[in-house]
């Protein structure tokens, strides 16, 4: 039974990058500290929608913020996290060639 909770929470924090919107976000940030005015001039769309990819990617574990004077500041909760989106690329190159 822990085995499916523990599949059950991989797929939720793996889920949590899947949007075109969060993956910019994260590209972003993996660059440096970012505002979130920032990140929503990168985005596009309202703050409020912003707010809340960034509030599903925080609970996730992916970003972290912290308030300085009236502005938010998001960053990479975790290091690895480029690294990982490296490899989803490597395999998207090589499934885009293979014939299965």
């Amino acid at each position: 039974m822990n085995r499916i909770l523990a599949v059950d929470e991989q797929v939720r924090v793996i889920k949590a990058l899947a949007h075109p919107a969060r993956l910019q976000i994260v590209q972003a940030l993996a660059l440096g500290d970012r505002c979130v005015s920032d990140l929503q001039a990168l985005v596009g769309g309202d703050l409020s929608t912003v707010s809340k990819h960034l509030t599903l990617m925080r609970r996730a574990g992916w970003v972290t913020c912290s308030k300085q004077g009236q502005q938010v500041w998001y960053r990479l909760a975790c290091d690895c996290l480029p690294t990982f989106l490296r490899c989803v690329e490597d395999i998207g190159a090589r499934c885009d060639s293979c014939d299965c």
